[in-house]
C-alpha cells in the first residue's frame, strides 16, 4: 500500500506529522487548507478509518498504525477544545519517499 504523510499545524503553532497506510488523505484534506477543530477530527477519523480498512482488504488485518494515528490525533485535539475557532491547517501532504502530492 502506498504510505503517506500529512503535516498539520495545531493552533497554537505545534506542528505534527501524521500517517496514513493509504493515500486516501488526499482525498478528505488539501495542502495549506485550515479546518475546524471538530471537522478536522472527524475526517482524520474517516480517512484513516478507510485507509484501515483497505489494509484489512489487502493483508487480512486492520492497520493499527492508522487506529494509532486516530487515538493520537484525538488526544492532541482535546487540548484545543476549549479553543473556540480553534482550526488545523494541513501544511503538506507527502507521500512515503518524502515527495509532496
Amino acid at each position: 500500500m502506498p504510505e503517506m504523510y500529512f503535516d498539520v499545524r495545531w493552533p497554537d503553532g505545534l506542528t505534527q506529522r501524521c500517517y496514513s497506510p493509504s493515500t486516501i488523505v488526499e482525498d478528505y484534506f488539501t495542502p495549506g487548507a485550515a479546518y475546524e477543530l471538530a471537522e478536522f477530527v472527524e475526517r482524520s477519523r474517516t480517512a484513516l478509518g478507510i485507509a484501515g480498512d483497505r489494509v484489512r482488504e489487502k493483508f487480512g488485518f486492520f492497520c493499527t498504525g492508522a487506529s494509532d494515528q486516530v487515538a493520537r490525533i484525538e488526544r492532541t485535539a482535546a487540548a484545543y477544545g476549549d479553543i473556540g475557532g480553534a482550526k488545523v491547517t494541513v501544511e503538506s501532504l507527502t507521500g512515503a519517499d518524502g515527495n509532496p502530492r
